[in-house]
């Protein structure tokens, strides 16, 4: 998947419309994780120094087309100003005459920050005169919202097919590295597979299966593979009407020759609340009224052991109610290993808000190969769907190839 980058454009004087994924936590009117917006700065960066005018546009939360003074991004303006060392405007809303006139006035090298897109319901319908609106206000057009490109919008896909359309440098960083993943991954290949139910990765498990040599699987989702198993899980969440699918998947891999490796032992407690009563035992023998909050030692140790020679590991999702501290500890130790392997040199690619967290609170994201801000959109690439985001792009002739 070879698209044209911001590199392959010659942006002097032009008016480059950015869309960004600033979709980020906002507290008392303040920006409380920057990740997203710092994930953009190369890109923009790279704009300014080459004297382009650029409009950049992002969502932010699910405003449902109607106006919300909590949902601005009055608040991202600030802090990437803050972050750029120069002052970034924000548009009273992202159309209209005093848009308009904004985006007239911008010189080269200044930035300038559209009002919220889903303020506009015709966004997310990719409705096209909202398209040919956003497509007015520039001569170019760069997607570096990696994790929007599953959503055919107008800000996406609309806009993209009415100017010449690039990759930003996050976007094509994603591509690269996932897209690895699928294609040429140096093995062997692990993917730890985490988070709650089985349903909502169930469709990146089938698609792994056919590239990992490694399949681990934790988090509440590991719950229903231990139903699948034959062992009782007492009240812990799980998708008994996906045991079916999760017996499938392990007869498959068996067939494929994957490795599965699930809990053995694991952590559990009367309540999932902090404070609760909680012990390890044994996976076989869960206690009626308890709940598997976490992974035991010796599980935690049969991963270390299977992943010890790997030289490529995805990792998505949680393997315990990470966000109670007490039940964090497996999630917490994987990160660890995972940042020693990557020391070794082993390549390591982590997407999923949880997991991500469980590096970033450790002090550990720069230890990782790629850490994938992509969400819903990593997950659908995983799968091996298309994504209209990213086909929409141009693609970099055969020939023009390096």
């Amino acid at each position: 998947m070879d698209k044209l980058t911001v590199r392959d454009l010659d942006a002097a004087g032009k008016r480059v419309f950015v869309r960004v994924d600033f979709n980020v936590p906002l507290q008392d009117g303040k920006v409380t994780d920057d990740s997203r917006i710092r994930a953009a700065l190369p890109t923009i960066r790279y704009l300014q120094q080459q004297g382009a005018r650029v409009i950049l546009a992002s969502h932010l939360g699910r405003p449902d087309g109607k106006v919300s003074d909590s949902l601005r991004l009055r608040p991202v303006g600030e802090r990437l100003s803050q972050l750029l060392g120069k002052t970034v405007p924000v548009t009273g809303d992202a159309l209209g005459a005093g848009t308009e006139d904004a985006v007239k006035r911008l010189r080269n090298g200044e930035v300038l920050l559209l009002e919220n897109l889903r303020f506009h319901a015709e966004e997310e319908k990719n409705d096209p005169k909202f398209a040919e609106a956003l497509a007015a206000y520039c001569d170019v057009y760069v997607n570096d919202a990696f994790g929007t490109a599953h959503r055919a919008h107008a800000s996406t896909v609309g806009i993209a097919k009415l100017r010449p359309a690039y990759a930003g440098f996050l976007m094509e960083k994603e591509i690269a590295n996932l897209g690895k993943l699928l294609e040429n991954p140096e093995r062997p290949f692990a993917a730890i597979i985490g988070g709650a139910k089985v349903s909502d990765k169930i469709k990146v498990l089938k698609n792994l299966l056919a590239k990992v040599d490694i399949m681990v699987i934790g988090g509440g989702m590991a719950n229903t593979f231990l139903l699948a198993q034959g062992k009782p899980i007492g009240k812990s969440l799980a998708e008994p009407d996906r045991v079916e699918d999760a017996r499938a998947i392990l007869a498959a891999a068996e067939e494929k020759g994957v490795k599965v490796v699930l809990p053995v032992d694991v952590v559990v407690a009367k309540e999932v609340t902090r404070g609760t009563e909680y012990k390890t035992i044994p996976a076989e023998k869960v206690p009626a009224s308890w709940h598997i909050v976490d992974l035991g030692k010796q599980s935690l140790a049969n991963i270390e052991t299977a992943l010890a020679g790997v030289r490529t590991v995805l990792w998505n999702g949680p393997l315990g109610v990470f966000e109670i501290p007490s039940f964090a500890h497996g999630t917490k130790a994987i990160a660890r290993f995972l940042a020693d392997r990557a020391a070794d040199g082993a390549a390591v690619v982590v997407g999923g808000g949880d997991s991500v967290a469980a590096i970033t609170q450790q002090g550990l994201a720069d230890k990782m190969t790629h850490i994938s801000t992509g969400g819903g959109a990593s997950l659908e690439f995983l799968e091996g769907k298309e994504l209209p985001g990213v086909t929409v792009l141009l693609d970099r002739k055969p020939e023009a190839s390096s």
